[in-house]
């Protein structure tokens, strides 16, 4: 029986719904509860100072805090780290944008909500979960046969090509192009963004906001309790 494709629409999630970064908070965490030694944030703390004073990025940063995480996961039980990341969710579920969460809602009963992040993905299923997303796409970590953690991340170099990862998952689940939306906030989701009828830069970096421009997508900043369309 012939399946009819399904309008999808994609959204990054730190800095897109998540007002924040997950793995940057599950680093935390981790710190916090012992899990990772209190030394680990000497591997970002610098680039977090110097992105706090703007003499430096936030891109920077973040690759600080992936380096610190990678470096640090390894022989860490798995359940300790889901243990955390399901109680992060009660805290941090509804720490969204605005703009992006009403968006959910009004999609949620007609599209089919896939989401493509570069955070983990045993943080990010549990925050997508919560939003109703049919599909999660995230950093898969490997794991031993004791169920801890190696530090190696599994199909690295499929899950950090965003528009590779839209192609797999229209294949997979279905989905057709027409009608279809997407919505990121850094030039690592112009590929996806690239690819949808209706692409949203929301609050975009200047690589994205550049590369909106040049195509005509919208772009949409929220500020406290404003939203702008530029």
């Amino acid at each position: 029986m012939r399946v009819n494709p399904k309008k999808f629409a994609v959204f990054d999630i730190d800095g897109t719904i998540f007002r924040s970064n997950l793995l940057v908070e599950l680093t935390r965490e981790l710190i916090e509860d012992g899990i990772f030694p209190i030394t680990v944030e000497r591997v970002y703390i610098e680039e977090l100072q110097r992105w706090m004073d703007r003499r430096g990025s936030y891109g920077e940063y973040i690759n600080k805090v992936v380096e610190a995480y990678r470096s640090n996961i390894r022989g860490v039980f798995l359940d300790d780290v889901l243990e955390v990341s399901e109680r992060m969710m009660i805290f941090h579920k509804n720490h969204v944008y605005r703009y992006t969460r009403d968006l959910i809602k009004k999609l949620k009963n007609n599209y089919f909500l896939l989401a493509i992040s570069h955070s983990p993905y045993h943080i990010v299923e549990p925050f997508c979960r919560e939003w109703g997303f049919q599909k999660v796409y995230a950093q898969i970590y490997e794991l031993d046969n004791a169920g801890k953690f190696t530090g190696v991340i599994e199909y690295e170099d499929l899950i950090t090509r965003k528009g590779k990862v839209l192609e797999r998952a229209i294949e997979k689940e279905k989905l057709t192009l027409a009608g279809s939306i997407g919505v990121g906030d850094t030039d690592s989701d112009i590929p996806m963004l690239r690819m949808v009828s209706r692409a949203i830069a929301f609050n975009p970096n200047k690589k994205l906001y550049q590369a909106a421009r040049k195509n005509r997508w919208e772009i949409i900043v929220e500020r406290k309790d404003m939203v702008y369309r530029i």
